[in-house]
């Protein structure tokens, strides 16, 4: 089965053009104009790749992000026409993987899913476990506990927290991190990589708010310990 993405856009003429230029990449594309239309389609069938619009009439964008990420670990495209504003950040923070700023070139937007597709598929085999104190990282079966119980993480999530892994101790800046985790270089967003080890250390951390894993090396990025 080939790649399904499901475009949720209100204005039909964005929308057209989204669906005609995935189309032409060979993607099959899924349309909702509403936010409660899109969970609707997304109930019904398979999805790959989710693209939301921010600013939805009715449930907006956050609303309709925060409802999927409850119900699937599915890669999350927001699309926000304020970059420059808390847009992208609280979209982030209601579980989407990555964002593009309207108005935006197809090849930007069929580099972004492309990146968010080969995230989404399973890590390569390596280390069988890795310990952490109390933090326990299986990266060929995709598992992560804490205390012995177990922690759901995204994809990015999960792959955010194997890359720290793969060299404990190793201060990664977030350059790094985008170029190994999410395949950005020139233009990706750190903000990309602080509000997802916010999210990963609410998960990983007894204490978040004094984390003892995840941890910061002011000026220069994130690094994993025990």
């Amino acid at each position: 089965m080939g790649t399904r993405i499901l475009s949720v856009e209100d204005d039909e003429r964005i929308r057209t053009a989204v669906r005609m230029g995935l189309e032409d990449e060979g993607w099959t594309v899924d349309e909702a104009a509403s936010g409660e239309a899109a969970l609707e389609v997304f109930a019904e069938r398979p999805t790959d790749v989710v693209l939301i619009d921010l600013m939805l009439p009715g449930m907006d964008g956050f609303a309709v992000c925060r409802a999927i990420r409850r119900a699937s670990d599915v890669p999350i495209l927001i699309v926000t026409a304020r970059a420059d504003t808390h847009d992208v950040v609280a979209g982030l923070e209601a579980g989407a993987d990555d964002y593009v700023t309207k108005p935006f070139q197809p090849k930007e937007l069929s580099a972004r899913i492309r990146a968010l597709l080969r995230r989404a598929r399973p890590a390569a085999a390596g280390t069988s476990q890795l310990s952490f104190g109390d933090l326990e990282i299986v990266p060929d079966e995709g598992v992560v506990r804490r205390a012995g119980a177990d922690i759901h993480l995204t994809k990015t999530e999960f792959r955010l927290l194997c890359e720290l892994a793969s060299v404990p101790g190793r201060v990664f800046s977030r350059e790094q991190l985008l170029e190994r985790v999410w395949g950005y270089d020139y233009f990706g967003d750190g903000r990309l990589v602080d509000v997802h080890v916010r999210r990963l250390r609410t998960k990983v951390e007894a204490d978040p708010a004094a984390p003892r894993h995840v941890v910061t090396v002011r000026g220069l990025g994130y690094k994993l310990q025990a």
